[in-house]
């Protein structure tokens, strides 16, 4: 059985905030320590709050590229400013959207520059600048602290081409490999498949926001348990990234 358990009571994250210390506290005072195998899925908000990835953008001076934008898409300079400096390229605008490729090498709107849950009216949340590394730190202190073996995936909301709606995905894992491959496996007529590859990470993010808080909840991570993942101590979320000689929407 796989259960999804919203780890609810925790404080409201600020910089050089303990993550791990403050996520095996209250599974502790909940009743569900951590265990070895469990999946532990945070919202990248939380972590780069913690890491203090915040802006405030009345402090930024936008270029005048980002003014010209701002006035083409009906969008505050300052933040256009902001989704520059975190990107790569822009790939898509319109509509009052901007879809860029970010520094990491994600494509999603904004750059993943994020404005909700983040206290202050001015204040834009970044994606944390290596969550693959920032994954790995929580790992391991969890390991430190508990002595279980856990898998932590940091996701964030994305949208998708041809699909309304969002869905969480992974843009950090540490102990967990992200693509679970099925090819070679026989289906139940005896087909052996030949490309079933699951994104087993962006699944296991999309679960954790079923519990999740977006809004008032105020739960920004969840256990997933009972889930028996490939483990990986080389885990990289870009393994989830399309090539771009692959990818025919861009």
């Amino acid at each position: 059985m796989i259960e999804i358990i919203g780890l609810e009571g925790l404080p409201i994250i600020k910089e050089e905030d303990d993550l791990a210390q403050l996520i095996c506290s209250i599974a502790e005072k909940r009743g569900i320590s951590v265990k070895d195998g469990d999946a532990i899925v945070i919202t990248h908000v939380v972590v780069s709050r913690a890491e203090g990835n915040l802006l405030d953008l009345d402090k930024i001076e936008p270029s005048e590229f980002a003014k010209s934008l701002g006035q083409r898409l009906n969008k505050d300079p300052a933040l256009i400013e902001v989704i520059l400096r975190q990107s790569k390229s822009i790939v898509r605008m319109g509509n009052g959207n901007i879809i860029t490729e970010t520094k990491h090498g994600f494509v999603c709107a904004n750059a993943g520059v994020d404005r909700s849950n983040v206290p202050g009216e001015r204040n834009v949340v970044l994606l944390p600048a290596n969550p693959d590394l920032s994954a790995r730190r929580i790992r391991k202190k969890i390991r430190k602290i508990t002595g279980r073996d856990v898998a932590v995936i940091i996701s964030d909301t994305n949208g998708r081409p041809l699909r309304d709606g969002q869905i969480n995905v992974a843009i950090g894992v540490a102990g967990i490999e992200p693509i679970r491959s099925r090819i070679g496996e026989k289906d139940l007529f005896g087909y052996v498949l030949k490309v079933k590859r699951i994104a087993i990470a962006d699944e296991l993010a999309s679960a954790a926001e079923l519990v999740i808080g977006q809004a008032d909840e105020g739960v920004p991570a969840a256990i997933i348990r009972g889930y028996v993942y490939p483990k990986s101590q080389k885990a990289r979320a870009n393994k989830l990234i399309m090539p771009k000689e692959k990818d025919l929407f861009i």
